[in-house]
């Protein structure tokens, strides 16, 4: 069964997989491409966003977004709504890295001001911020710390023992705290796993990177945001919950496919096993979810006040002088109960966004005060050696998309497929005499990540803009990056 040949093209970059594609789907998808993006799409891909429709209590399509690429049930870029009280939760629609997420911060540098001590500070952020696979923290924590401090309050524990500013808080999604979360729902061995791990990069596709504004499309909307001038530095941050989001995914899939095997043997996937609504199950494994998700919001915190550490001291400039103030941080990888309208009624649902962006437009109460007029950033990161991009939404995500939008570029290559054809060495070659540094815990990790493992960033935000579920806002460029 082809399914790419099924797609029927309904708008500008909008593609429709009707209802009886698959017997059993319940709703059609949706898929944001272009017809280049497409090519490139697996078929495999395509059957798992035709996969979701097949979710009890879905609403409106399965979505994919214009990054998508095949993953674990659900493909990386999969958007999802099911019903709050005859759905549930699907740990695949997820994802096991829970809230691999983005911070943006803004300076009151320039790219001139930056450039003769670049090196330096690249140096100085690598040295302090632990990077690497399996790679321990700074921070010693046990077990209990980790349970009993960190997984209920997120970034405000990083906040009370010194690692950033109260007003953090006030620009990151969900406050930096998931309020549902109970850590007497995730394993020993979870905990095991993420308390040495607290406050580091990790490794795969995470990186921090220190970029600088290439161009300003929407100024009065920038401005807004801090994002004032072209050559305007900024720093970013992509990471997640470590081992500890893994073992608590681990965890949840071995226990929804024991309590309901008769459900999973409906599915057309094992791997899109669910906790029905309702259910204890359902309700531990959100819980759970959420604790990983204050733990991704607590790591990025305290690599939040190291970064400033480093250029501060590097510049030997004062950080209210430099400014390294938030712009925003989201998620990525999450599940939320949110209510969006369907045929004309509030309807409260399980959201699933894997690999995938909340973007709330202007007035939602759930952004930033100060936001509240223009909408929420969404933060698209590159990769090494391309763009990154700030989005907004629009009024039209909320109908088309539930206010999502994509969360990257989405890969084209898998990283075996990558150490085949790519060398770390001249990869970090290559980038220097393009003008960007490069510092990775390994040569692999620079191999596995080269520019060309990747979909065309451009490509894939022009594309939520053509199909009107965001806007672009700036673009910004790589100076240098710390690779895991």
């Amino acid at each position: 069964m082809n399914l790419k040949n099924r797609l029927r093209k309904v708008g500008p970059c909008k593609w429709e997989l009707p209802k009886n594609s698959k017997p059993g789907m319940n709703v059609p998808a949706l898929l944001f491409l272009s017809e280049r993006l497409l090519k490139n799409v697996e078929e495999g891909a395509v059957e798992q966003v035709a996969n979701i429709a097949f979710l009890p209590g879905i609403y409106k399509h399965s979505i994919a977004l214009p990054d998508m690429h095949f993953g674990y049930g659900f493909p990386i870029g999969g958007v999802a709504a099911l019903d709050y009280e005859n759905g549930g939760l699907s740990p695949g629609g997820i994802g096991f890295d829970i809230n691999c997420g983005v911070r943006l911060l803004r300076t009151n540098l320039t790219e001139k001001d930056v450039r003769p001590k670049l090196s330096s500070i690249l140096e100085n952020i690598f040295r302090n911020v632990p990077s690497g696979v399996g790679k321990s923290g700074k921070v010693r924590l046990s077990t209990s710390q980790l349970k009993n401090e960190v997984l209920e309050a997120g970034a405000e524990w990083a906040i009370e023992k010194g690692y950033g500013k109260e007003r953090d808080l006030k620009f990151l999604e969900e406050g930096g705290c998931m309020k549902d979360a109970n850590a007497n729902a995730v394993s020993e061995k979870a905990l095991t796993r993420g308390a040495p791990q607290l406050g580091t990069l990790g490794a795969g596709n995470h990186f921090l990177e220190i970029q600088y504004v290439e161009k300003i499309y929407l100024p009065e909307v920038a401005k807004v945001f801090g994002i004032n001038n072209e050559n305007q530095v900024c720093v970013m941050i992509h990471t997640g919950s470590r081992g500890f989001g893994h073992q608590v995914c681990t965890d949840y899939l071995r226990i929804l496919e024991n309590a309901f095997r008769d459900k999973v043997r409906k599915l057309p996937d094992r791997e899109l096993v669910y906790a029905p609504a309702g259910t204890k199950e359902c309700d531990n494994y959100y819980q759970a979810m959420c604790c990983a998700v204050n733990f991704a919001f607590c790591n990025r915190q305290m690599i939040t006040h190291w970064i400033r550490e480093s250029v501060t001291k590097t510049l030997n400039i004062s950080e209210d002088d430099i400014g390294l103030e938030l712009v925003y941080g989201v998620c990525h990888n999450v599940g939320k109960v949110e209510e969006h309208e369907v045929n004309g009624e509030k309807k409260k649902v399980y959201i699933h966004r894997k690999g995938a962006t909340r973007a709330f437009g202007p007035g939602s109460p759930d952004i930033p005060e100060d936001y509240k007029n223009v909408g929420q950033p969404a933060l698209i990161p590159g990769s090494m050696g391309t763009a990154s991009h700030v989005l907004i939404g629009t009024d039209q995500a909320k109908d088309l998309t539930f206010s999502s939008v994509c969360h990257g570029a989405g890969r084209l290559m898998s990283r075996h497929k990558a150490l085949k054809r790519f060398r770390g060495e001249t990869v970090k070659q290559m980038l220097k005499e393009r003008g960007i540094l490069v510092r990775s815990a390994s040569w692999k990790g620079i191999a596995e990540e080269a520019p060309g493992v990747y979909k065309d960033v451009d490509e894939v935000v022009r594309v939520c803009q053509e199909a009107g579920i965001a806007k672009i806002v700036a673009k910004l460029r790589p100076l240098a990056t710390v690779k895991g």
